[in-house]
């Protein structure tokens, strides 16, 4: 066969070829490969996916060219860590989440959720009235509290017992975007009673999922049927059981060595290699002339579509900046010359603190298309913070109270063809907990035609919350 159709061969023979005359499982789009040319020094990984031996196929191409190729044992590894693991269960591994009564949030357009681990979920919305006084709607989705609280051992040994049922049962899993993926299920009754289900109390299914990076994020917010809701939280902590880790769905190789008399690659790869690295030439140059000089490194965005209720968020990107010192980057960021960037898509969006939020699209052919959602006014601020909330407050347990979120208005953008009104939008900067100091997640919603919510999270805007004045306005720490 030629060349390409050798590389076809390989990927059809991986689900046909047998280990110890048992067939590997049927191939699917769900398991990459990559096919691997080693020359003469074969050196195979040592964590991950296991190799063997004998676990080969002799491939010849259309010239003769002969390659003896090491298939890797993608039925083996997980399930054998799976089978033999004898370490804490998830209710276990999630118990110092629950003991350190700590609380996660999430801001939406009108509602905020808070999820306070083995307590309760809230929703809940402030708003200022006349004479600065906060008026806040709420309701309980969920809560913990017992009618007979139950000891720490029989609490233990209930949560022990409902580990040993999820053993013995199949792990329940959610789509989360577009993979299946394992969770840990904790529910939550005795809510704020429901009126469209004749008074009955509300309550939640809390979805606990492994993510290695996450920091016991609200990913999504759902009400499944009429006062009956789903929550999924991404935690770290469920990492280290074996049946709920995160699969980062590696690519897995196949080393193909030459045989004595062929080339270390068959010729016909090779010259296909060349002809496609000479196509991408003329775009690469176009690509790196057209990229602006800049002194800081850039990364691309993650994207995490998320879907709230009955609001699709528009975007959510996870975005890395550049590794400034936190001063010099606290400075920048409050003079505007430091942009957030995020979105995946058509559209993208820039955030300039104290200047505007853009929205744009680029294209090679018809350019730059941009369009100016909010330009900065301190004085349209002060008088929109007089009529909305600028801070919203966190109570400690030791009974003093920080700055959660400042939340900044930005008006007189470009005017709107669905409302002749310029555009506008309200920016929401919260702190975001993170190993990485410049780490950002933004997040764009248009709750009604034009109008904006921008949520901007990052452990930048930790260190500067506390500097909000009565208005909001953030500043460098003393």
């Amino acid at each position: 066969c030629p060349a390409p159709a050798l590389l076809c061969g390989l990927l059809a023979a991986v689900a046909a070829v047998a280990e110890g005359g048992r067939a590997l499982p049927q191939l699917s789009d769900d398991i990459p490969f990559r096919v691997n040319w080693p020359g003469t020094e074969l050196s195979l990984p040592t964590t991950g996916v296991l190799y063997k031996e004998d676990n080969y196929i002799i491939m010849t191409t259309v010239d003769k060219e002969k390659y003896k190729c090491l298939l890797p044992l993608i039925a083996s590894g997980n399930e054998e860590e799976e089978k033999d693991y004898k370490g804490p269960t998830p209710g276990e591994l999630l118990e110092p989440l629950f003991k350190q009564s700590s609380c996660s949030y999430r801001i939406e357009s009108y509602w905020t959720y808070e999820v306070c681990h083995g307590k309760h979920i809230r929703q809940y919305h402030e708003e200022k009235e006349t004479g600065q006084k906060i008026n806040i709607q709420e309701y309980y989705l969920g809560n913990m509290i017992m009618k007979n609280p139950l000891s720490e051992p029989e609490s233990r040994e209930l949560s022990c017992g409902y580990d040993l049922l999820l053993s013995l049962t199949q792990i329940p899993t959610k789509n989360i975007e577009g993979q299946m993926t394992p969770y840990y299920p904790v529910e939550l009754g005795n809510g704020t009673p429901c009126s469209l289900r004749q008074n009955l109390p509300r309550s939640s299914t809390v979805m606990y999922i492994c993510h290695p990076e996450a920091k016991h994020e609200i990913l999504s917010v759902a009400e499944v049927t009429t006062c009956e809701y789903e929550v999924v939280i991404l935690t770290p902590l469920l990492c280290n059981h074996p049946k709920y880790r995160f699969r980062a769905s590696p690519v897995n190789d196949i080393f193909c060595q030459s045989l004595p008399g062929s080339p270390l690659k068959p010729h016909n790869l090779e010259q296909l290699e060349k002809q496609q690295e000479m196509l991408k030439m003329p775009f690469r140059r176009v690509k790196e002339e057209e990229m602006p000089s800049t002194k800081e490194e850039k990364f691309s965005s993650i994207h995490k579509p998320v879907a709230v209720g009955s609001h699709q968020l528009l975007t959510v990107g996870t975005t890395h900046i550049s590794k400034l010192t936190d001063e010099q980057l606290i400075k920048e960021f409050l003079s505007g010359s430091y942009c957030f960037h995020g979105g995946v898509g058509w559209w993208k969006y820039e955030f300039c603190y104290g200047k505007y939020v853009h929205q744009y699209h680029e294209d090679k052919e018809s350019g730059k298309t941009s369009v100016v959602v909010g330009t900065w006014s301190k004085e349209e601020h002060i008088e929109w913070s007089r009529k909305n909330a600028a801070r919203t407050f966190y109570l400690r347990e030791d009974g003093t109270q920080t700055v959660r979120m400042v939340s900044h208005f930005y008006g007189n953008g470009d005017v709107c063809d669905l409302t002749d009104k310029p555009r506008q939008v309200t920016v929401k900067l919260k702190c975001k907990e993170s190993d990485s100091p410049h780490a950002v997640t933004i997040y764009m919603l248009e709750p009604h035609s034009c109008q904006y919510i921008l949520g901007v999270e990052s452990p930048v805007i930790c260190k500067i919350l506390d500097t909000a004045d009565e208005y909001g306005l953030l500043s460098v720490p003393s």
